[in-house]
């Protein structure tokens, strides 16, 4: 939820994180193992996966993926290696693409509404 909706408090206890666009790439002319095509991708916004309509993502690439998506939403240190990589491998060792993840803009979440659990 955006805090900037009617009603909520600017103050009101808040954190950000990085929405995520994740595309395929690969070497000019690889053929591709893992059911995807260069240029596919789909974005990361909160805790919600986004797919254009009528693509579909490989469940063994998203898996090998959803480890690092945390990490990568949040703001890291300019020397920490999360910072500077973008590219993972695709999990099939035959297979020559690498799925690149780009941070887009911030997105504010407020605590309240992300868990019920209150700050001490």
């Amino acid at each position: 939820m955006n805090p900037q909706q009617a009603g909520e408090r600017d103050d009101a206890p808040s954190f950000e994180l990085y929405d995520l666009r994740v595309e395929v790439v690969a070497p000019e002319g690889a053929r591709l193992y893992c059911g995807a095509k260069v240029g596919d991708y789909f974005e990361l916004r909160g805790e919600m996966l986004h797919l254009p309509p009528g693509q579909g993502f490989s469940i063994y690439s998203l898996a090998s993926l959803l480890p690092l998506l945390p990490a990568k939403q949040r703001a890291t240190d300019p020397h920490d290696w999360m910072s500077t990589d973008a590219e993972v491998a695709c999990p099939d060792p035959n297979c020559p693409s690498r799925f690149r993840i780009s941070r887009l803009g911030k997105r504010r979440f407020r605590h309240a509404d992300t868990t019920a659990v209150k700050l001490s």
